[in-house]
């Protein structure tokens, strides 16, 4: 099934010059960006994303992270994307994240933990919709999908 994914390159990343490596590693995995841009997140979308944490007492410190500096969101899309990219970024403690991974390589922290991916098909809609607009987002051609994800896999 080929899905979609939203991920945050947040602000340690991109004050460490990482951006070209994250993106460099989903596609050499062979998933598709199917929508790209930088934006400052405002203080609405960032209580609506991270309404999970919002009576945590590091919320505070962690909607002044997102909000220091610009921030690079895209959509990837895949053969069971979702699963494929948790596993190049790794789990959110980038201590504990494995070697090769991009948390593993790139962090220490779990605030400071360079990226933000989905974790299942439901919050990938929900999180696609927040930041992106159906015409911000974009297709490949049936030939490009059947040659990058086999058409016998689908």
């Amino acid at each position: 099934m080929v899905e979609r994914s939203l991920i945050i390159v947040k602000p340690d990343a991109l004050q460490r010059n990482l951006l070209g490596e994250i993106i460099h590693r989903f596609e050499r995995k062979g998933l598709k960006i199917v929508g790209l841009k930088m934006v400052a997140i405002d203080d609405i979308k960032i209580v609506e994303h991270y309404s999970h944490h919002a009576d945590k007492p590091f919320f505070a410190d962690l909607k002044r992270f997102m909000q220091s500096s610009p921030v690079v969101m895209f959509v990837l899309e895949g053969f069971e994307a979702i699963d494929a990219i948790r596993l190049i970024v790794g789990p959110t403690k980038g201590r504990a994240a494995d070697a090769g991974s991009i948390r593993g390589d790139f962090a220490m922290s779990v605030q400071y933990n360079i990226i933000h991916a989905s974790d299942s098909a439901e919050s990938a809609k929900a999180e696609i919709a927040r930041f992106f607009s159906n015409n911000e987002l974009f297709a490949y051609n049936k030939i490009d999908v059947d040659y990058i994800y086999g058409a016998d896999e689908r």
